[in-house]
């Protein structure tokens, strides 16, 4: 298995189910937030992200935020949505990954990461021994930074295709 692949890939959050989530043996989410929860900068989550996060909680999992971007930018937007949140993640290595696991007293088996980027987000859940959802970006990001990652991660997702089916717009790649 190489390191940048994730364990599964999806469009959207949303089309996260409870029961995919049940299979992969999930009892903690760590989440992105740009391209994943909301536009990038943004203080507006896209359409259907808190209903999404309420049921998923509702289920009994639990949902931190993890995120590269600073407290000032996450915190309020944690909160927002109702959640604890791990800012200044250092992604893809595993420091804020491993914050995020004790916060949740879970196994890193049983965390489940979600975001957009293969080189931040699936690498660095692949380096802390958890399992990981790849979106598909939502927004336009400016920045020389991300534009390289866009660039790099071009082949990689040619390769990881989304499954239609059931789970919602899912393939599992391992």
């Amino acid at each position: 298995m190489s390191l940048l692949t994730p364990t599964v890939a999806v469009r959207h959050v949303t089309d996260i189910s409870l029961g995919l989530l049940h299979e992969l043996g999930t009892d903690a989410i760590l989440l992105d937030v740009d391209n994943t929860l909301a536009p990038p900068a943004s203080k507006t989550p896209y359409e259907g992200v808190q209903g999404w996060i309420d049921m998923v909680k509702e289920s009994g999992i639990h949902i931190v935020i993890c995120s590269n971007n600073y407290k000032k930018r996450i915190k309020p937007f944690a909160d927002s949505l109702g959640l604890d949140c791990v800012a200044m993640s250092l992604k893809p290595f595993p420091f804020g990954f491993n914050r995020a696991k004790r916060k949740l007293r879970e196994k890193p088996s049983s965390v489940l990461v979600v975001g957009d980027q293969i080189y931040t987000d699936v690498l660095g859940a692949n380096l802390a021994g958890m399992k990981s959802v790849l979106l598909l970006p939502r927004s336009e990001e400016h920045g020389w930074s991300i534009w390289l990652r866009r660039k790099m991660e071009k082949n990689k997702r040619k390769k990881i295709r989304l499954r239609n089916g059931d789970e919602g717009n899912v393939s599992k790649t391992r």
